[in-house]
């Protein structure tokens, strides 16, 4: 997993990168009709329901554009909101709110969304020892958001990038000759180094589960795209030998059955990929 000081790092690009992409060399709608010195008052009302997420986000984003916005925080990040909620008040420039609106709805829209859509998964699973991960299926340029927005509806995050953990797919094991070939490499290269990061290894059936359980040192092994049978005899041959993650195509009506098979994580790309986002406005008033 990455660092708070790199996943700040990441946030902070995200505004900066957005900002520079949405008003350019300005906001020439507000600053054409708006005084510089006006001030006004905006609320972020809510027209759906669901797991509010992005609210401390929104004020980070407000910050960046102007340090002298005020908010005002009546519902916070993870918790229930319906129809006709409102979140939070801003107050300041008008011209300077107008310039942040659009990336606190689109950032709460979707992370809303993602967190609704997690809440509901964690929901599911109830009960079992079962974790539910996000994966890196997620929109380029906005991981962190996302990844951000799992952790608030009770999810947790899998890897955060290609660089944070070694995670050995089917491709990497062809590519490299098969399964214990691929370990082999990757300890070397590991060591070679002086790289200290953990070990997944993807399991495309019983077989190759008993190769991944003659090397030591690997920390999770990925049962893809298993039946609940199979899967059910991947667990009770890997024992506590190391962790265990469920994936490929499993969704809410399936997320159950996977769990009491006795997994450790479900990973779901679903939780990132395909959400709707939470119909959120910012008034003024």
């Amino acid at each position: 997993m990455i660092s708070k000081a790199q996943f700040d790092k990441e946030i902070a690009l995200i505004i900066e990168n957005a900002i520079r992409e949405d008003v350019g060399d300005g906001d020439h709608s507000s600053l054409s009709c708006i005084p510089k010195e006006a001030t006004g008052k905006a609320k972020l009302l809510v027209k759906d329901e669901g797991i509010i997420a992005g609210v401390a986000f929104a004020k980070q984003v407000f910050v960046y554009v102007d340090a002298n916005l005020k908010v005002e925080t009546f519902i916070n990040d993870g918790e229930i909101v319906a129809f006709g909620d409102v979140v939070f008040h801003v107050s300041g420039s008008s011209q300077s709110i107008l310039k942040a609106e659009r990336l606190v709805l689109n950032a709460m829209q979707r992370m809303s969304a993602i967190a609704t859509k997690t809440a509901h998964f964690v929901e599911v699973l109830k009960g079992t020892n079962t974790k539910i991960l996000d994966t890196r299926k997620t929109t380029p340029g906005i991981r962190a958001l996302e990844k951000w927005a799992v952790i608030i509806g009770g999810g947790e995050n899998h890897r955060f990038a290609l660089y944070d953990m070694i995670m050995l797919k089917d491709n990497h094991i062809d590519f490299a000759g098969g399964i214990s070939e691929a370990i082999h490499k990757t300890k070397a290269y590991l060591q070679a180094n002086n790289l200290d990061l953990k070990i997944i290894v993807e399991a495309r059936n019983l077989e190759e589960i008993q190769e991944i359980l003659t090397h030591e040192g690997i920390y999770r092994i990925l049962i893809d795209n298993f039946s609940f049978e199979d899967t059910k005899k991947a667990v009770e041959l890997i024992g506590n030998k190391c962790l265990t993650e469920s994936s490929g195509g499993i969704n809410e009506n399936t997320l159950r059955k996977y769990a009491d098979c006795g997994v450790n994580y479900i990973s779901s790309g679903a939780l990132t990929h395909s959400v709707y986002n939470m119909d959120l406005s910012l008034k003024a008033f």
